[in-house]
């Protein structure tokens, strides 16, 4: 039967990542340098953790890793919201620990379906259901074509934005534009 997890040895082993994190390390980061940032044996963190995925993972889920930006606001104009979504993102993956984080997101997922899915419903589903809500409000308004559908659209922009975080190119405002321009043109009411 496998020992209990000491909840003093956990916290560490979940502080050292949101260090290492906020560093932006964790590509570089081992079980051995997280286990002594921690103050564990690393025998510790392989009794408790497949890999540093699921570390990161469960402290994301445990709150001691921030997630996403701010939620934005719902204003009159669709293309606006949707450009302020996007300079929210792109301003978030400028700073090199929230480009990390995502990265690191994406290798979670990867590394772990059920834990990347408890990580996505938790992260990606609020931005998910805003961009859902949003085109939703416009269908409503009639701005938008009653067949679109808001749910495939916010995974394709969710979609750009992990795309732009795994190759260090946060979206800048040129190819914002052309995104929102070229998708409000597709969905667009005729």
């Amino acid at each position: 039967m496998p020992r209990p997890r000491s909840e003093h040895a956990r916290r560490s082993v979940l502080a050292a990542m949101r260090r290492a994190i906020a560093e932006g390390a964790f590509e570089s980061l081992s079980i051995e340098g997280l286990a002594a940032d921690a103050g564990v044996a690393k025998q510790t963190i392989y009794r408790w953790w497949p890999n540093k995925a699921a570390i990161l993972g469960e402290a994301m889920l445990d709150g001691e890793i921030p997630g996403n930006p701010p939620a934005l606001a719902v204003t009159a104009d669709l293309a606006a919201d949707l450009h302020a979504w996007f300079d929210a993102v792109g301003s978030y993956q400028l700073r090199e620990e929230n480009l990390a984080l995502a990265r690191a997101l994406i290798a979670v997922t990867a590394a772990d379906p059920a834990l990347g899915a408890a990580l996505n419903e938790r992260f990606a589903g609020p931005v998910l259901d805003w961009i859902v809500r949003r085109i939703d409000l416009a269908r409503t308004a009639g701005e938008v074509r009653a067949d679109a559908d808001a749910a495939a659209i916010a995974d394709q922009f969710l979609a750009m934005a992990s795309y732009a975080a795994l190759l260090g190119r946060p979206l800048g405002p040129e190819r914002v534009e052309s995104i929102v321009s070229g998708v409000l043109w597709g969905i667009a009411a005729r």
